[in-house]
């Protein structure tokens, strides 16, 4: 009797350590894209969705191209430079110049904070009946513990804690998809270029505002900064430029589904629907045509964002001082300062869902302060060296750019007319 020798084992595949390592490098940029999925996008989105259903799809298509653009440029340059763009702003500019620019910066973030703490506000009503006012405490309240984790655990905890409510806000905002029939052909005419009457254009530089963020433009240059380190240089940084790449793309597409497939939600299955231009009445609208469960996983949606994001421009607003002032207050005094005006439109009783669209409109208007600097800076050899932007990059950057200011001065031309 033969016994046949053993067959040799194959070896396992070992995990490849270079695809582990790189995903390891992944965070940042999707720290930053929580700002893309903000309650003023839900405000925009909802809005355009429900008054104009398809037609302004290609808007958001073409601004979410921009930020990612625009946001792996700011990415680059805090890499290369190991500073962020509000730091080489304040190395730039004269004195007057630096505050003023300071001022218009703090603008923005006094906007942005007053989308975020009104849409964590209104989520609470909704799922809770809380009092808005109240609402908007308790959001800056737990605001201010997601804060805290970056300064007791690190970066990389903190993006993990980012990174899962950015799940829960992709799960609240496009769950409701999976129970509507949204038009195919209706959704690809939206991406053709088009206005109909001058409240389109204003939705537009709402939805862009939304969506083309800038304080997420000044932070991301920090993110990717202190999360890889100031003094790179050679194969390195190489790598690391190849991966921020991977990590824009990957956080936008994210986002950017996030909002389209808000829009798409509300064209078809809000459209002509009385009150669906308020968060509060396309909820309502949700829970009539698709049911309580998909009403209340949207809402939790919508808390996640307010949390998350309101977070993130807080940080934004402290980058910005320290970079253009020198100075930085901590970031709990901050958040308790940046909080008021929320409360206070709170307070008074302004329309929420209105004030979520201005706060976006206000934002769209600080974009060309954040971009135009952005796209000289990293197109410049003397600061960027071998790693300043090739030539069709750049002219796809001022192309955004210009894009950006016109649609600002066509909204401040309708505004002031009155056409708006």
């Amino acid at each position: 009797m033969s016994i046949e020798a053993p067959r040799p084992l194959l070896p396992r595949r070992a995990p490849r350590k270079g695809s582990i390592r790189t995903v390891a490098l992944l965070g940042p940029a999707f720290v930053a894209a929580i700002a893309y999925v903000d309650p003023g996008n839900v405000a925009a989105n909802l809005t355009a969705g429900a008054k104009y259903g398809y037609l302004l799809v290609w808007v958001l298509v073409l601004a979410n191209a921009m930020a990612v653009l625009v946001q792996y440029l700011s990415a680059k340059l805090g890499l290369v430079t190991g500073k962020s763009l509000p730091e080489m702003l304040g190395t730039r500019l004269r004195t007057g110049n630096r505050r003023a620019f300071w001022l218009q910066a703090e603008a923005m973030a006094v906007a942005t904070d007053l989308a975020e703490v009104i849409g964590g506000a209104i989520a609470l009503n909704l799922l809770f009946g809380v009092p808005l006012f109240v609402g908007g405490l308790i959001t800056g309240v737990v605001s201010m513990g997601i804060l805290s984790i970056q300064s007791r655990r690190g970066q990389r905890t903190f993006e993990f804690v980012v990174i899962g409510l950015l799940t829960i806000i992709t799960v609240g905002f496009l769950t409701g998809l999976a129970f509507t029939d949204v038009s195919g052909t209706d959704a690809l005419a939206g991406l053709v270029p088009r206005f109909e009457g001058t409240e389109t254009v204003l939705l537009a530089a709402s939805m862009l505002g939304a969506t083309v963020m800038p304080h997420a433009i000044y932070l991301h240059s920090a993110l990717a900064r202190d999360r890889h380190g100031n003094d790179l240089e050679g194969p390195r940084l190489a790598r690391l430029l190849r991966v921020t790449k991977w990590d824009v793309v990957g956080a936008l597409i994210v986002a950017g589904a996030v909002n389209i497939g808000m829009l798409l939600l509300a064209a078809s299955a809000l459209r002509g629907l009385p009150g669906t231009d308020s968060i509060d009445g396309a909820h309502a609208a949700i829970q009539n045509s698709l049911g309580p469960t998909v009403a209340v996983v949207f809402a939790v949606g919508l808390l996640a964002s307010g949390l998350a994001s309101t977070s993130i421009g807080c940080a934004a607003g402290s980058e910005i001082m320290y970079g253009l002032l020198s100075m930085r207050i901590p970031l709990l005094l901050r958040r308790v300062v940046t909080l008021i005006p929320a409360l206070v439109v709170l307070a008074i009783g302004v329309d929420p869902t209105f004030a979520l669209v201005l706060s976006q409109v206000v934002l769209s208007l600080c974009i060309p302060f954040a971009v135009i600097p952005l796209v000289r800076m990293t197109s410049s050899r003397d600061l960027m060296g071998v790693h300043r932007n090739a030539t069709a990059t750049t002219v796809a950057a001022w192309v955004a750019a210009s894009l950006i200011v016109v649609l600002n001065v066509s909204l401040l031309w309708l505004t002031l007319t009155g056409s708006a």
